[in-house]
């Protein structure tokens, strides 16, 4: 049987955040990443690093999305009405970041991501500010 070798690259995209909520547009980083290094390459897998954080690929045309996907999350899990809280306050900030999840796949293409006109990367942040975030990116 034939051995199969998937020739990898992974770089780290690090970053500090200014708020306790945020979302990051982090899409002009990853396709510098992906123009360098990534033109033999057809996947971008993106992991971002701690359990109160999250990606996600949404709309960054208005304004106004990031804000309502935030505010709909502090909707549908509020601050301050779960068990971990009375460890360190951040019960919400777990929830979040499973609900939306750590990771996303985009194809790549001639060393571009395939990303859509409206599609942007966005790095979420459910526990900040924090001086040091991390999302990993590794080239397939």
């Amino acid at each position: 049987m034939a051995a199969w070798y998937i020739p990898t690259m992974r770089h780290v995209i690090e970053f500090s955040t200014s708020a306790r909520e945020e979302l990051v547009d982090i899409t002009a980083r990853v396709r510098d990443l992906v123009a360098r290094h990534g033109e033999r390459c057809s996947l971008c897998a993106l992991f971002a690093q701690g359990a109160t954080a999250a990606l996600m690929i949404q709309e960054n045309w208005d304004p106004n999305i990031p804000k309502d996907v935030l505010g709909c999350l502090r909707n549908l899990v509020p601050r301050g009405a779960w068990l971990h809280d009375e460890e360190d306050g951040n019960g919400d900030a777990h929830i979040k970041a499973g609900i939306v999840g750590p990771s996303e796949v985009i194809p790549v293409e001639d060393g571009r991501l395939m990303l859509g006109t409206w599609q942007n990367i966005f790095f979420c942040e459910f526990d900040g500010p924090r001086r040091s975030r991390r999302v990993i990116v590794t080239l397939l």
